[in-house]
């Protein structure tokens, strides 16, 4: 017995698109949100009521090469990692880490009042802590019976 089946150009286009993208990004060792040679800076964001919280890894870098500014709603992060001195009379097997400048851009999901930001660095994990602004925090509205 045969079985017809229908074909769709539009899918398989995007689905040799994507097998591509997945092939050449594990071939340079890159995803959709490299930069410059130095890689993927992950990131976790949560808020609570009165903050937005910022988690980002940034291994092997020091406190003091990092930027962090904010303009608006966008959150941005920039630092360099120095490459260190490389040995000239060996064969390397494995060379993954990275090193070069590296930026990462994000929106914010409210306003916030960059001037009491908080920024600790502790085990290649940079804390951002950025109090919301007056205006956007949620406001409770006492009801009165009469």
């Amino acid at each position: 017995m045969t079985k017809i089946t229908r074909s769709d150009p539009f899918y398989d286009i995007v689905s040799a698109r994507d097998t591509m993208d997945r092939m050449l990004d594990n071939y340079f060792g890159r995803s959709a949100l490299s930069f410059e040679g130095y890689g993927v800076i992950d990131l976790d964001m949560y808020q609570t009521d009165d903050e937005i919280v910022v988690e980002a890894s940034i291994p092997g870098i020091k406190p003091e090469d990092i930027s962090i500014s904010v303009a608006g709603e966008v959150l941005t992060i920039k630092g360099e990692v120095q490459q260190e001195q490389e040995t000239k009379d060996a064969d390397y097997h494995i060379k993954e880490r990275r090193f070069g400048s590296f930026s990462r851009s994000i929106t914010l999901p409210t306003l916030v009042i960059a001037d009491k930001a908080v920024a600790d660095f502790k085990n290649g994990i940079l804390k951002l802590k950025l109090p919301k602004a007056e205006e956007v925090k949620p406001k409770t509205i006492t009801v009165k019976a009469k």
